[in-house]
């Protein structure tokens, strides 16, 4: 289906909507973004840019076969902005599409709940760095919450993005593949006693784990109402 073809799914049926709970964006906001989709993905491109440089410190520290695991947010900005891309083309690669789903769900929450869990001792953080952060990383959820207008996350692509996902969980926090677990840097210790009598990296692990469920039951659910939709108009 060819990018004009998918814009005009903004006149889409009322049977063909998805409810508020798997589309909570409103739909000019989700009209505005296709129709300056390129605008978004430069966006895109100079937020990967920047998180690149701001990784830049820890690839020198982190073992070159962990590299792939290392810039969680830039590479969820380079796979929206190549999925996007992609379908601008005419080209929409659902396992694209469905990575940046995933990544952009998982670090668009994942960071504002880091920079509040610690938020004391991200006290050396510019104030207008920090809100540039977390409100930028929100944003990341808000795009990836349009992508179900160009993509209908077939079963295998979610899968795809669903394995990678999982694989920078054990990675990062729960099997030391090479030297200690990589996870992203954190301003404690990582026995850093936290609330509920949890560890620091305890803390961050179980944000993550959840917000990985949850892309997978967002993309899943999304997926079953597409079907839906289809068998009720045929």
């Amino acid at each position: 289906m060819t990018a004009s073809t998918r814009l005009a799914d903004h006149d889409r049926a009322d049977d063909e909507a998805l409810p508020p709970s798997l589309a909570p964006v409103p739909t000019t906001l989700e009209d505005l973004g296709l129709r300056f989709a390129w605008l978004v993905v430069a966006i895109n491109l100079a937020g990967t840019a920047f998180g690149f440089w701001y990784y830049s410190g820890q690839f020198t520290e982190t073992t070159a076969a962990l590299w792939p695991w290392v810039p969680d947010s830039p590479l969820a900005t380079l796979c929206i902005a190549l999925a996007i891309a992609a379908w601008k083309l005419g080209r929409e690669q659902p396992w694209l599409t469905a990575l940046a789903f995933f990544g952009n769900v998982v670090l668009g929450l994942w960071t504002p709940y880091t920079l509040l869990a610690f938020a004391d001792s991200y006290a050396y953080l510019h104030p207008l760095m920090y809100h540039f952060l977390f409100w930028s990383h929100l944003a990341m959820v808000v795009q990836a919450l349009v992508l179900h207008r160009i993509s209908g996350f077939p079963v295998w692509a979610v899968a795809v993005a669903a394995v990678w996902y999982w694989s920078n969980l054990i990675v990062d926090y729960f099997v030391p593949v090479v030297g200690d677990p990589h996870h992203t840097i954190i301003p404690v210790e990582r026995d850093a006693a936290m609330f509920l009598e949890a560890d620091a990296l305890g803390v961050i692990a179980a944000g993550e784990v959840t917000f990985v469920l949850l892309a997978l039951f967002l993309a899943l659910a999304i997926r079953v109402k597409k079907c839906e939709g289809a068998r009720s108009r045929s």
